[in-house]
């Protein structure tokens, strides 16, 4: 992450009784640009059958291969981050929020604590 990322608050889609007003074209930035607007779900409807890979990352190793190749059933691996550390989740290998493991009944799951937004340039 580099130290132009900021942190955003996280929308509440599912609790929006109302879709977003017009945009007002006074609300635009000197750019053109609007300025950061909430957004419901049926906004982006259009985009909820887009196919996406999202990767919750736990930790990174490295090792040389004649190593890996000896990890059996039981080993353990040290990854590069401690216990309780928030693991990073990336959409299409693209870094865009940070989490927390839990478990939900019998299964492993992520729970995002915050949005990443990186700067484009």
């Amino acid at each position: 992450m580099s130290e132009n990322d900021s942190k955003l608050p996280l929308p509440d889609l599912e609790n929006s009784a109302e879709a977003s007003p017009p945009l007002d074209p006074g609300a635009l930035a000197p750019g053109g640009a609007p300025e950061a607007t909430s957004r419901t779900a049926a906004e982006l409807e259009a985009v909820f059958d887009v196919p996406v890979k999202v990767s919750a990352v736990l930790g990174r190793a490295r090792m040389e291969v004649g190593d890996l190749l000896k990890l059996g059933p039981g080993a353990v691996l040290e990854l590069d981050r401690k216990v309780g550390e928030a693991i990073d989740i990336y959409v299409n290998d693209r870094l865009v929020a940070r989490g927390e493991v839990v478990l939900v009944e019998d299964k492993l799951g992520v729970t995002m604590t915050e949005i990443i937004k990186a700067e484009r340039n």
